[in-house]
């Protein structure tokens, strides 16, 4: 019930605040294999705050990647790929909706936060963390995320703006980390 009266709620904002949602694309899309990766396999498809679908989902995701027995640097060869693969599915689905950078893509978060959570320490509050963190960069989208996000309109740019907002997620969790550590050792 509470639900149901958060998104009358959000959905009542939508007249004076476009930029909440946009319209979410028809369910039929997924059958095809890349808007299915373009969406998240399907959590970009969330009415409500679709990005942070994605994130989520990529955080819960995570744990079943790193089940694979790759090393480290296979790992992150992998995430490269994903990068690479996002930049051509973004790029179509974003032609496909007429939109470079609709709200339902959230392959590019799904992949930034996959490399954030890889260089975050292994417990749940830390994750939290990093996830609160990356959700504020890509949202407030600091320079030069924004630049990023401005200057390039296609897939490349999709995927580019979040993975600067990783970076600057990590910064951020870094310094957190030493602060932390430097606070447990007085």
């Amino acid at each position: 019930m509470l639900w149901y009266h958060l998104m009358l709620f959000y959905r009542s904002l939508w007249p004076r605040y476009p930029f909440l949602m946009e319209p979410c694309p028809s369910p039929r899309l997924l059958c095809h294999p890349v808007h299915l990766v373009s969406f998240g396999f399907g959590s970009g498809m969330s009415p409500i705050a679709p990005g942070t679908a994605g994130t989520l989902a990529a955080w819960l995701l995570y744990p079943l990647l790193r089940t694979a027995p790759l090393p480290d640097m296979a790992f992150l060869a992998l995430l490269l790929v994903c990068f690479v693969v996002g930049i051509f599915a973004t790029h179509h689905t974003g032609k496909v909706l007429g939109v470079p950078d609709h709200g339902a893509i959230v392959w590019d978060e799904m992949v930034a936060m996959w490399f954030v959570l890889f260089f975050t320490p292994p417990s749940l509050i830390w994750q939290a963390i990093a996830v609160a963190l990356f959700r504020l960069f890509d949202i407030l989208k600091p320079p030069p995320i924004r630049q990023a996000d401005s200057h390039f309109k296609n897939g490349f740019g999709v995927m580019l703006d979040d993975l600067l907002a990783a970076a600057c997620t990590l910064l951020a969790l870094a310094v957190l980390v030493r602060l932390h550590a430097f606070g447990a050792g007085a």
